[in-house]
């Protein structure tokens, strides 16, 4: 049992997580992209799974929210994760990673960790994970932290020079 395993549980998100979902979302814009509560709960409605991790019976401390392909979401970002893995059949199976969020009193124990450790075993034989990290504005800490967990640069992408742009990455599932 590792020391995240210990002072968090990994679970489903509730209907009652939505508000403290949202508040962990804007706590850490920008590395996590703005959306309104509403938005949010629609795209947990969508998700493949979006994973909290809380206390006994606490607020959550933060979560992961998953997407397969195919689902009804515009964001340019997993649009480029569907067109890099549409195969001859349709599409290769992978699993997106739409936002993580860890409240910033819990960072250091190793919740992200956690976090991605229930998705890599719910999601084990589905091909590989992917996600994006902002270069501009810069997020170093995250970039560090999927490198330590296995992912790698797959692609780069510019949408603003010099304001907005992200580094694509992927870790075999």
């Amino acid at each position: 049992m590792t020391e995240a395993d210990r002072t968090a549980q990994i679970r489903d998100a509730s209907a009652t997580d939505l508000s403290a979902l949202h508040a962990l979302n804007i706590a850490g814009e920008p590395g996590v992209g703005a959306i309104s509560e509403g938005d949010l709960e629609a795209l947990i409605a969508v998700s493949a799974a979006t994973l909290v991790a809380a206390e006994e019976g606490g607020a959550p401390l933060g979560f992961l929210l998953l997407l397969g392909p195919g689902a009804e979401y515009r964001s340019p970002n997993y649009r480029w994760f569907c067109d890099r893995h549409r195969g001859p059949d349709g599409s290769r199976p992978f699993v997106y990673v739409d936002r993580i969020a860890v409240a910033a009193a819990a960072r250091g124990r190793r919740i992200g960790e956690a976090l991605y450790a229930a998705a890599f075993a719910r999601f084990a034989g589905a091909g590989l994970i992917g996600c994006e990290v902002n270069t501009a504005p810069p997020n170093p800490g995250s970039l560090r932290f999927h490198q330590r967990l296995g992912f790698v640069e797959v692609g780069t992408r510019v949408f603003v020079p010099g304001a907005k742009a992200v580094v694509y990455l992927e870790r075999p599932l």
